[in-house]
Order: C-alpha cells, then sequence, then structure tokens
C-alpha cells in the first residue's frame, strides 16, 4: 500500500516544475557523456562513474547515497532524476519502478539518458530517441554503463566487457577501468574534460559526512580519467594515513608505523607521510632510525623543522627536549 501511494503521489507531481520544458530550447545542463554505475557484490558498495567534455561533470550526473543506491542522469540533464530516484529507491521501489515512474513524467525525456542501481544491485537505464548518436546503454544485474554523442558505438561495449575483466579490482579501481576502457575505445566525440568518481556503502551512514566512502572530482583537465586514477590511488594511500593517526590514537605504534609504511610507498614523494611515519618511529623509542628521515624531510621544507617543535604540546611527540633538540638541530 506504501509503495502504490508513493507511485501516486510522484505521478501527480510535476517532474519539470524546476525545469524548462523544452530542452532545445531551455538552459537545462549539458552532460554528454560515458558514464558508469556498479554494485560489488562482495562488499556492496555502488559507485558512479563519469566522463565528459564538459566542465564540472560530477555534481551534474553523479549521486549516490549509501544503503539505498547511486544514479547517473546525462545528456540534457535533468538533475531532479537524482535526489527524486534515490527517494523512491529509499522507499523501498526497485530501481526499474523508480526510473519508469521519473521518465514517464518527464516532458523532457527523449532528451534525457539515466540510470539507476539500487542497494540489491537491481539496475534500470533509459536512453531518450533524441540523445546525440552514437547513444546507447547495457543494463546487467550490478552494473549499467551509458554513453552518448560518442565517437562510435564501440564505446558502450567495450564499458561492460572491462567490468567483467577487472572483477578482482576494489569497485573504485574497477570502474576506473570502465572508464578508461570508455576513452581508448574513441570516447565523447567531442574529446575530454571533467570526470568524477562516487563509491557509497551498503549500509546507511549514521552520519550525513560519513556517506560516501569515495568522492573525488576533476573540473576541468586535457587527461580527467588519468588525473581521476590518480586521485584515487592518493586517496588510498591517505586512506592508510589516517589508519595511521588512529593507531597512534590507540597507542599502537607498530600498527602505526605499518600504516604509514604502506602509504609512502603508494605515495614516495609525499613530506608528510614521510614525516608522521618517523614521529611514529620516534614515538617508539626508535629515534635513530627517525633521525635521517627528518634530516631528508628539512633539506626539503624547513616549516617541518618547526612543526616538530610543536608537536610536544599537542601530545604527538613524546620526546624530552634534549631529544627534540638533538632532532632539530
Amino acid at each position: 500500500m506504501r509503495k502504490i501511494l508513493l507511485l501516486l503521489l510522484y505521478t501527480g507531481m510535476n517532474f519539470n516544475s524546476a525545469f524548462a520544458q523544452n530542452p532545445e530550447i531551455s538552459g537545462d545542463a549539458f552532460a554528454h557523456t560515458y558514464s558508469i554505475v556498479a554494485r560489488d557484490t562482495v562488499t556492496g558498495e555502488m559507485a558512479v562513474g563519469v566522463q565528459s567534455h564538459w566542465f564540472s561533470v560530477g555534481p551534474l550526473v553523479s549521486w549516490g547515497k549509501s544503503g539505498v543506491g547511486v544514479v547517473a542522469t546525462q545528456s540534457f540533464v535533468n538533475p531532479a532524476y537524482g535526489p527524486k530516484g534515490l527517494d523512491l529507491m529509499e522507499q523501498g521501489i526497485t530501481a526499474d519502478e523508480a526510473l519508469e515512474l521519473l521518465v514517464n513524467n518527464d516532458e523532457g525525456r527523449a532528451f534525457r539518458q539515466v540510470a539507476f542501481l539500487d542497494m540489491e544491485g537491481n539496475t534500470a537505464a533509459f536512453t531518450g530517441e533524441n540523445c546525440v548518436e552514437a547513444a546507447s546503454h547495457i543494463t546487467r544485474k550490478n552494473f549499467s554503463v551509458q554513453a552518448n554523442m560518442m565517437l562510435n558505438d564501440k564505446v558502450v561495449p567495450a564499458m561492460a566487457e572491462a567490468f567483467h575483466l577487472n572483477g578482482n579490482l576494489p569497485l573504485a579501481e574497477r570502474v576506473v577501468e570502465v572508464l578508461k576502457a570508455a576513452q581508448n575505445a574513441g570516447g565523447d566525440i567531442r574529446g575530454k574534460q571533467s570526470a568524477a568518481l562516487i563509491v557509497v556503502g551498503p549500509e546507511k551512514a549514521e552520519n550525513s559526512w560519513e556517506d560516501k566512502k569515495v568522492d573525488l572530482r576533476v573540473d576541468d583537465h586535457q587527461n580527467p580519467v588519468e588525473e581521476l586514477a590518480r586521485l584515487l590511488k592518493t586517496a588510498r594511500a591517505y586512506e592508510y594515513m589516517n589508519r595511521g593517526d588512529l593507531a597512534v590514537e590507540e597507542g599502537n605504534i607498530d600498527k602505526a608505523l605499518k600504516a604509514y609504511g604502506t602509504a609512502e610507498k603508494m605515495f614516495p614523494g609525499n613530506l608528510e607521510m614521510k614525516f608522521w611515519k618517523a614521529v611514529a618511529l620516534a614515538n617508539s623509542g626508535r629515534l635513530e632510525e627517525a633521525k635521517p628521515v627528518f634530516d631528508t624531510i628539512f633539506a626539503e621544507d624547513e616549516n617541518w623543522r618547526t612543526m616538530i617543535t610543536r608537536l610536544p604540546k599537542a601530545g604527538l611527540l613524546e620526546l624530552s627536549e634534549e631529544e627534540i633538540e638533538e632532532i632539530i638541530n
């Protein structure tokens, strides 16, 4: 009964009230692009990945909520598909039902391209008849790939194949490989400009700031997908830094050193990662090992030498004044 009432409620709404009804002459944003919505069957994580020859494509196209689902809305974008689609899926309406309902109430549907994925891995996609060639989508259980204004009709099949071939990767990295495959197959006929990646979890987040596990954007770049891949690798390194910080708070220095060391290997040129590893060494009684690391850091940036003097008061460096002098001098 509740589902029926929700369907009637949305059917009675003017879905286009916030948007011009004729995309040909309206101010609806462009996002002619390729994208993927996907779910990891092991972790339950859900993701959206997108690339377009349009500035800052992420905020327009990619939508997601932990424990609910994800949405990609593109072509002549009606952003309302994002929040409204997530709202419907949160109420228990399947991806297919939610998308059908919203498309049927969108007078500009001929210009839309949209994909929904719910927390059960159900997918649904729609490509309007007026989307610019080459435009198509492929939907399967746990993923959907879609594109419009592509150089050729090989892009979407290449994306689907890449998703299957990279099943050994974490979901975020797997999605990036799909975007790379799209570009290698021809990509957007206009070229490249921006990309985005979001990943949400299988359970509803208690706090709004915990909702997205990955939230990366490349707003303007000559090679946005490659830059997105670099940012993802950097984000993974900082995940280990965060684990190291938590281990320090717990007083588990060995655990912290292991986490910091992993981060440093992933991002060897980052001084901050070297610095906190050296601090962890010093706090664990391995000051002689830490000293040459500090010297390397100070040689590149003197500000870190000043930073050392501020840590004891914050309780982050448990050394005597004499030992601190040994480090900074």
